[in-house]
């Protein structure tokens, strides 16, 4: 699977150039696009200008893996271009491993965003007082319990490694064996599932 590069913005297709591991393409003209099928394509949102739902639409309707990426990334954006067919969202200028970890997720079937908006979302799922957790904590270490609880309320590697004092491809590791024993794919699904 190419990828396929598009923006009205020289220096961010620059950008984006470096962060490619694999063979890509830069298509300057949006209408190019209608034509793919199969392809990873990055694009950046502005160059849709009022066109998003058309073209996020059509790319996903076409089995392409869609990454929008915005210089002013924010929650709500997120949730549109998801709606849209989209797999996956964040910030234009982010560091070149989250665009790798983008594509190995679409590759893989899961929708990324950027950590923090998934921190953001988790942070608005409801906590229900009610519920009784402890049965699927159970079959954690103690170590990946500590882990579970943290990233459940929204914490990323980063500040559970920081709060642990522990490194955060310590805190990876542990939410890897984490998500295989809950059979769940990632942070989002474990605050759903302990919350």
């Amino acid at each position: 699977m190419n990828i396929v590069l598009h923006s009205d913005d020289i220096n961010l297709i620059t950008y984006w150039e470096k962060s490619c591991k694999e063979e890509y393409v830069v298509y300057d003209d949006i209408d190019e696009l209608k034509s793919l099928k199969e392809k990873v394509v990055i694009i950046n949102y502005s160059a849709m200008n009022s066109h998003v739902k058309e073209v996020v639409g059509l790319l996903s309707e076409n089995s392409n893996l869609v990454l929008v990426l915005h210089r002013t990334p924010n929650i709500e954006t997120a949730r549109e271009v998801l709606s849209y067919g989209a797999k996956a969202y964040g910030n234009a200028l982010m560091k070149e491993h989250f665009i790798y970890s983008a594509i190995d997720a679409m590759k893989e079937g899961l929708v990324w965003l950027h950590p923090e908006f998934t921190s953001l979302l988790i942070n608005q799922v409801p906590q229900r007082p009610d519920r009784d957790v402890s049965w699927v904590l159970s079959k954690l270490s103690s170590r990946e319990q500590e882990v579970a609880e943290l990233l459940k309320d929204g914490d990323t590697y980063k500040s559970v490694a920081q709060k642990l004092l522990i490194t955060p491809r310590t805190v990876k590791a542990h939410a890897q064996s984490i998500y295989t024993k809950l059979h769940v794919k990632d942070r989002l699904a474990l605050a759903l599932l302990l919350k």
